[in-house]
């Protein structure tokens, strides 16, 4: 959005430019990046870590010293597998090998690769992979050992789904299938990153012993990514949404995105997103078990704006025309919250799962199973943290008011305050910016008084002979 577009978007959400300014002004990183000791190597990998993932990029910059330099390497090295993945410039014989051997490469000092089209983004990560492989080999060998086996899992699943994209049909068919793939592409992730904060003793080894946590930590958010960007996909010729469950609403994918399938369309949509919810009480239950705040907030935010892209995308006809994205005064508001602890996180998924059982509708074959899932979300939340005790049950019955109730009372008067303050500062500056132009525009000879005689005339529009000539 431009200038004029945002004071005007603002204007109307006042609360959204105040969590934009709330974070930029108040957030304090747990954990800051010591530049100056830095080595170039690992300046050369922060600076790839910005230009492949600005989201990413900013809480991996604020992780434990500890899990800095190993989350970065770890985040870099499957970055650079995903691009030689996603290349479809590179040959079926030259990308297998390449796949399957990539963990090899991380101990070969030096190795490099250019053979990417010049176009693939993050083509230039592989050209100086060497300063990956550097900051690596000073790791310790523990994780070294993690980073290798993930990224040997990887490659080989990657190599995998490539071989059958070149010799059979690339698109998903079944749900198992669709969950293998989310599976090699971002549970992995889920587990090695696991690993990596266990190793560190900032996750409980707990989190080990049930792989279903930390598997659905990333099949929630990949899940997420490809029910959002599912316009953007069959537009570059890629299909991940399972013919298990768009085969129940249309006869051809292609019929999702026409408007006389978009009820159907959007049925299909809810069964993925009610698919997607299926993980969201193991997620938090794997929140739960993590010990130092970096590693939370990392692993929280996340999360959140996952819960926050499914409910915008919940029956939403929109995800089959465009690419669609939570606001940037949403997203700030859901760091904040993402940042403080479970409890206000498990808060802010309460109001998602609300928001999207509020949407649901009965018209929806899955209306039930949806309305189900949501109220286990919010019956795991209410176990862990109840909302109603005896005294506040007392409280409630006599209407006097806990302090941490009078504390929230004072903040929602203050924010409304600062609300209306807003508001009214934008109407000034538009009163400002209007006063300004008029008379700038009468210094410049501008005839407001002949304007205003025409307007009493009744003439809105200008003469016909001069529309005419503005035509020609």
């Amino acid at each position: 959005m431009g200038l004029a577009s945002n004071a005007i978007y603002y204007t109307f959400h006042p609360s959204e430019l105040r969590s934009i300014l709330q974070w930029k002004i108040w957030h304090s990183p747990v954990h800051e990046r010591n530049e100056k000791n830095e080595t170039e190597t690992e300046k050369a990998c922060f600076k790839f870590l910005d230009l492949t993932s600005r989201s990413f990029s900013a809480v991996i910059k604020e992780l434990h010293p500890e899990l800095l330099m190993p989350v970065c390497v770890f985040y870099l090295t499957l970055r650079g597998l995903d691009t030689i993945e996603d290349d479809t410039s590179i040959p079926l014989e030259t990308k297998e090998p390449l796949l399957r051997g990539f963990k090899d490469f991380l101990e070969q000092d030096g190795w490099t690769f250019n053979g990417n089209r010049p176009e693939e983004k993050d083509r230039e990560l592989l050209v100086q992979f060497h300063n990956v492989i550097t900051e690596f080999k000073k790791m310790k060998p523990a994780y070294q050992a993690i980073i290798k086996d993930i990224t040997d899992k990887m490659g080989n699943g990657m190599a995998d789904y490539c071989r059958k994209a070149a010799f059979d049909d690339a698109s998903v068919i079944t749900i198992e299938e669709y969950d293998l793939y989310c599976y090699y592409v971002a549970g992995l992730v889920g587990e090695g990153l696991t690993r990596l904060f266990v190793e560190a003793e900032f996750g409980n080894p707990a989190l080990l012993e049930r792989a279903r946590l930390h598997k659905s930590m990333g099949l929630f958010l990949q899940k997420t990514n490809i029910i959002r960007d599912i316009r953007e996909d069959d537009d570059d010729g890629r299909r991940f949404w399972p013919k298990e469950i768009w085969s129940k609403h249309v006869k051809q994918f292609d019929d999702l995105f026409k408007p006389e399938h978009r009820e159907a369309a959007l049925n299909c949509s809810s069964e993925m997103v009610l698919n997607a919810l299926e993980h969201v009480e193991d997620c938090l239950f794997y929140l739960a078990g993590l010990r130092e705040q970096s590693v939370f907030n990392f692993c929280a935010i996340p999360q959140s704006m996952a819960i926050a892209t499914l409910e915008l995308c919940f029956r939403n006809p929109a995800i089959f025309e465009r690419n669609i994205k939570i606001t940037k005064g949403e997203a700030c508001q859901l760091m904040f919250e993402s940042t403080q602890n479970l409890r206000i996180l498990c808060a802010a998924f309460r109001k998602y799962a609300r928001k999207i059982h509020k949407k649901n509708t009965p018209k929806d074959p899955n209306f039930l199973k949806v309305s189900l899932v949501c109220g286990r979300i919010e019956k795991w939340i209410e176990t862990i943290f109840p909302s109603q005790n005896a005294e506040a049950a007392k409280r409630r019955v006599t209407g006097e008011l806990t302090e941490q109730e009078k504390k929230q009372a004072e903040e929602h008067a203050e924010t409304r305050k600062d609300m209306y303050f807003m508001m009214g500062l934008m109407v000034v500056i538009v009163f400002i910016t209007s006063v300004v132009m008029i008379f700038t525009a009468w210094l410049l000879g501008a005839r407001f008084d002949l304007a205003w005689q025409e307007l009493r005339s009744g003439n809105f529009r200008p003469p016909r002979e001069i529309r005419q000539k503005q035509e020609l």
